[in-house]
């Protein structure tokens, strides 16, 4: 299946990042490259863009879809939680730009044999790079029953946690859990048909929940904003877009900190802290236009943050 994504708030999130068209650009989630492709068509040929995937299919797909650009492009395979290490190896202190695009990328949703979809079969898998160690399979199948418990409550925000934590201990006595459409099945049977009438997939939030603690997205999130931040140039822009609310309120609490002065408790009359604003991040999000959630219903929870190096 060739690595098809379309890229949500493409035209917001460019025009908010580049302000030098000869400056120095990172895509810390290249996918098939459609962010990047955008940034790429504004810069000039001495502009570079730098983009970073963990997912060897994105980096090949990236690679293809950046052919028809002239300017300058460096394609690495690694997480974003890398991006100091990959800034310092290329030998380039600050830059311009940072963006990332956080979630799963449709070709990863669409594709059954990578594992993350709940609406198609395949085999429980969902590593975003399949090099990897850990993955969904191993999450459903040794994970203690409170440690799925807390994993669904905690990163699906799932109100039926407890049930699916139960049933899929339950069901993996008699055999193992091989496939998506197993775990699917299994979560159904968990929430009672009354409460799966309404609202979202039954299996959206499992689903997601497993993700994340495959990849850990939270838990490389903060740092990398951080650190992003830190290498920007004065006046360098940051633009990160969510799509769900735990990745987006831990996007909001670091740029909000990182525009922060003074982080001490109130009551303290005196600064001891010392911590300095390095952003000034803007209030509002960006949410997708009605025109492109008409023509793509899944940028619907999607949010643009953005900030800027003082």
């Amino acid at each position: 299946m060739a690595f098809h994504h379309v890229s949500v708030l493409r035209e917001e999130t460019i025009d908010n990042l580049i302000g030098n068209p000869s400056g120095v650009y990172v895509d810390c989630t290249l996918g098939g490259g459609g962010h990047s492709h955008a940034l790429a068509e504004r810069l000039n040929d001495d502009g570079l863009l730098i983009g970073l995937d963990q997912d060897a299919d994105a980096i090949a797909a990236a690679t293809k879809r950046l052919e028809d650009t002239t300017c300058r492009h460096i394609l690495v395979q690694r997480n974003f939680c890398q991006l100091s290490d990959v800034l310092d190896e290329l030998g380039i202190d600050a830059v311009d730009g940072v963006m990332f695009d956080l979630g799963v990328s449709s070709y990863q949703l669409d594709t059954p044999e990578r594992g993350f979809s709940y609406m198609q079969d395949g085999p429980l898998d969902m590593r975003m790079d399949r090099s990897r160690g850990k993955s969904a399979y191993d999450v459903v199948n040794s994970y203690s029953e409170g440690e799925l418990y807390r994993i669904i409550k905690e990163y699906g925000e799932e109100r039926w946690a407890k049930r699916i934590a139960s049933f899929i201990v339950a069901a993996r006595k008699e055999k193992a859990i091989e496939r998506t459409g197993e775990l699917v099945s299994i979560i159904k049977k968990a929430i009672p048909a009354g409460a799966r009438k309404d609202g979202p997939h039954p299996a959206k939030r499992t689903f997601q929940a497993i993700r994340i603690e495959v990849n850990d997205e939270l838990g490389i999130l903060r740092n990398a904003l951080e650190s992003a931040a830190n290498r920007l140039k004065p006046g360098g822009h940051i633009c990160v877009i969510t799509f769900h609310s735990l990745e987006d309120r831990i996007t909001k609490q670091t740029l909000k900190l990182l525009a922060t002065d003074c982080i001490c408790p109130p009551d303290i009359p005196v600064c001891t802290c010392h911590h300095k604003a390095i952003l000034k991040a803007k209030r509002q999000a960006i949410s997708p236009s009605p025109e492109e959630l008409e023509q793509n219903p899944r940028a619907r929870s999607a949010k643009l943050r953005v900030g800027i190096r003082k």
